[in-house]
């Protein structure tokens, strides 16, 4: 990673939960990067949610293609923020940045990107809408455990 990054927490999947929760995420970065391959039994969607919030405060544009096919989706107020769809054996490559993240006068923007070896790529854009407050806590869900192989990890971009 380069010099102006620092990691703030690593986590890993249990085998026993579709949950991977962030806290106590300080507020002296200007920006935060999160960083994982999530390994799932079978195909699904991944999910953020910022502070713990499960109303219908996000939304998202996702742009899909393979290479032969291209799709879009827009979402707008519903409970969490679709990043990613995890696959059962294989890992993909997933980043989202999230902008701003400690500042308390706007919503929250948050760009991702998930790379996935079987041909296929998501890019996207994401905002939280509640009332502007600092994050604190992000949790990357999923509808199934997963494996012990994920990995998670959180980065603080530092002020140039």
């Amino acid at each position: 990673m380069p010099s102006t990054y620092e990691k703030i927490d690593k986590a890993t999947g249990t085998g026993s939960s579709g949950t991977i929760t962030f806290t106590s995420i300080p507020a002296t970065y200007t920006d935060l990067v999160l960083v994982w391959q999530p390994i799932v039994g079978t195909s699904t969607s991944d999910y953020i949610r910022f502070n713990n919030d499960s109303a219908t405060n996000y939304s998202e544009t996702v742009l899909r293609g393979n290479g032969t096919t291209a799709t879009s989706v827009r979402d707008t107020s519903v409970a969490q923020m679709y990043i990613s769809t995890s696959m059962s054996t294989t890992s993909n490559v997933c980043i989202a940045h999230i902008m701003n993240y400690a500042n308390t006068t706007t919503y929250k923007t948050t760009l991702f990107r998930a790379n996935n070896p079987s041909g296929w790529v998501n890019a996207g854009v994401g905002l939280w809408r509640k009332t502007p407050e600092a994050i604190n806590r992000i949790d990357i869900i999923s509808s199934v455990n997963f494996t012990t192989d994920s990995t998670f990890t959180l980065y603080g971009i530092k002020a140039a």
